[in-house]
């Protein structure tokens, strides 16, 4: 089966989002009174989505600044763990290990989204299907032409071309690196025990591009080439997304809908843990590669102004943010989810003290 795929947005909307750069709460939410700065960094998944939430409270809370900037989700974690940002926004939650050497923090799930498999092949008019073990052979250095008989098994009757793939990864701490290594490791044993998954890893064939805007930049100037990135990247440079194969069978491309099944089929694990994986879920129409992403937010903090106008900012976007995360083809959140954010947000304090 087929799903179809949608787009995250359009390009102009695009320009428009990651233009905006400001928000701040109001009395009439609960926020602070007076003229408070917030900075977040990290992830540059969220930051299309992460722009419109800013662009839109702005517009209803005039007296907070907040600047986001899109340096990876390693740089956001290790920006939060330095004091120098408000809050980090990261595609991998943070493991135990590494919260033991961090300050205090809450980490709270804020949307979720499919990372999508791009590919250079002109004249391919069809979706290229991959299949989890041929995409970990590829990754892997083992599949290296575009006509290799796995390659050719997932896509009967699919005129490609004799060419050699040029593998094209980040360069740079990433969680959508982690999301895609995530899924890598969960359906090759070898790439589990060799490779494993992280923000970074060793990466045994390829080009690295720093971010996934030079992931999307060496992918769509290199015929033959394959790389993984956003699939609002993808859209806004328009470049193919692959169908991928999941464990129940189908053929599916990323989208908003293939993406809130999978995290539906991972209902059970994310009620035992935020941090449960949600790749190669097994359920109908339900997109293998797909990923939370995280605010990772100091538990405390000196300025209680600043703490106010943050905890209502993250409250915001938790509500009325999550429309227009669907709107912009991110999955929103559940109720349940949501419900369990929301508990995790009281922990903020101010200071030592509980904040309103």
């Amino acid at each position: 089966m087929k799903a179809s795929s949608r787009t995250f947005f359009s390009a102009g909307v695009a320009a428009l989002a990651l233009a905006s750069w400001a928000c701040s709460p109001s009395s009439k939410s609960g926020g602070a009174s007076g003229n408070v700065s917030l900075t977040g960094a990290g992830s540059t998944f969220v930051y299309p989505i992460m722009s419109r939430w800013i662009n839109d409270y702005e517009r209803a809370h005039p007296t907070v600044r907040l600047n986001y900037q899109s340096i990876g989700s390693g740089g956001g974690i290790q920006q939060v763990k330095n004091g120098t940002v408000q809050f980090g926004a990261s595609d991998m939650a943070l493991s135990d290990a590494q919260l033991a050497t961090m300050p205090p923090v809450v980490q709270l799930a804020e949307s979720a989204g499919p990372v999508c498999i791009t590919y250079n092949l002109p004249g391919l008019q069809e979706p290229l299907h991959l299949t989890g073990v041929v995409l970990a052979g590829i990754y892997l250095g083992k599949i290296k032409n575009w006509r290799d008989p796995a390659i050719l098994r997932a896509n009967p009757g699919v005129s490609l071309p004799n060419r050699p793939i040029l593998v094209v990864h980040r360069s740079d701490g990433s969680g959508t690196s982690n999301i895609f290594t995530t899924y890598l490791a969960a359906v090759s044993a070898e790439w589990a025990k060799r490779i494993g998954a992280g923000l970074s890893v060793a990466w045994p064939v390829g080009l690295g591009g720093k971010g996934s805007e030079g992931v999307t930049g060496l992918a769509r100037q290199t015929e033959g080439a394959i790389g993984y990135v956003e699939l609002n990247y993808a859209q806004a440079n328009q470049l193919p997304v692959a169908a991928i194969q999941n464990p129940n069978g189908d053929w599916v491309t990323p989208s908003t809908e293939s993406a809130t099944a999978a995290i539906a089929a991972g209902a059970a694990s994310l009620a035992r843990d935020v941090r449960a994986p949600m790749v190669n879920e097994r359920a109908p129409g339900a997109y293998p590669i797909t990923g939370l992403t995280f605010l990772i937010v100091p538990r405390d903090g000196p300025d209680r102004a600043q703490r106010i106008a943050l905890k209502d900012f993250i409250a915001w976007v938790l509500s009325t943010g999550q429309t227009s995360a669907a709107e912009m083809n991110y999955a929103p959140l559940p109720p349940s989810l949501v419900a369990a954010d929301t508990r995790l947000l009281a922990q903020l304090q101010a200071a030592g003290q509980p904040l309103p």
